[in-house]
């Protein structure tokens, strides 16, 4: 069944039939063919296979995890694959990164949602931990939905990421988290996750070594 799900994942990419100036990848998710512009300098910059597991799953999922007029916030937005295909499903999306980034994410999320989106989605910078009550207000930020694909990976900023997770999720927010799994030091920030957030495995694909979660937080409000 893995292996099955994971080779209809990977028949959602295609390439340029000619090779072209710009480096590009094609998708097809929620009905369209998206074409995500990609740089090789950056690991921020490239679609991982994390995004494609997330995509599939909201698209083959859309009923349970209905969309439409929904808030959704993508951290670690990157090439703004995932944020697209959640506008494409009628969510209202702000996509997310370092600032670096958001030239090439404003024109993938541009190119790929403009006249197709009953939401036009915001691009906006987001540098985990960093003024985060400043630019994202406890008060009037309200997400439905927190998206992550691949953001834990070998970098420093473990606990600026967790920190993130925490301003940003209310009771009721569900964060819905594709993460591949490397080096021990990156495996290990799941059980510190945990310490916060109810976390339930939706998917694990071993052909991959990725696995999707759902998490809320701890403590909330139960109906």
């Amino acid at each position: 069944e893995d292996e099955q799900i994971v080779a209809e994942i990977m028949r959602r990419r295609f390439f340029p039939a000619v090779i072209t100036h710009k480096a590009w990848e094609g998708f097809r998710f929620a009905g369209h063919e998206i074409r995500i512009t990609e740089a090789t300098d950056c690991y921020g910059a490239v679609v991982w296979p994390s995004a494609l597991v997330l995509c599939y799953f909201l698209e083959t999922n859309s009923k349970q995890y209905n969309l439409v007029d929904k808030n959704v916030i993508e951290i670690g937005a990157g090439t703004g694959l995932v944020s697209i295909v959640a506008s494409l499903l009628g969510a209202i999306v702000t996509a997310t990164d370092l600032p670096e980034l958001l030239g090439n994410l404003q024109h993938n999320v541009l190119q790929n949602t403009k006249l197709k989106c009953k939401h036009q989605p915001s691009v906006k910078e987001l540098s985990w931990g960093i003024d985060l009550e400043k630019n994202f207000p406890r008060s009037s930020c309200q997400f439905d939905y927190i998206m992550a694909a691949d953001v834990v990976y070998h970098h420093p900023f473990l606990d600026e990421l967790l920190l993130t997770f925490d301003h940003l999720c209310k009771n009721d927010t569900i964060i819905l988290w594709a993460m591949k799994f490397r080096l021990d030091k990156e495996n290990q920030f799941v059980g510190r996750f945990q310490k916060m957030f109810d976390l339930d495995v939706i998917s694990n694909f071993p052909s991959l070594n990725i696995t999707l979660y759902k998490a809320m937080r701890k403590g909330r409000m139960k109906v």
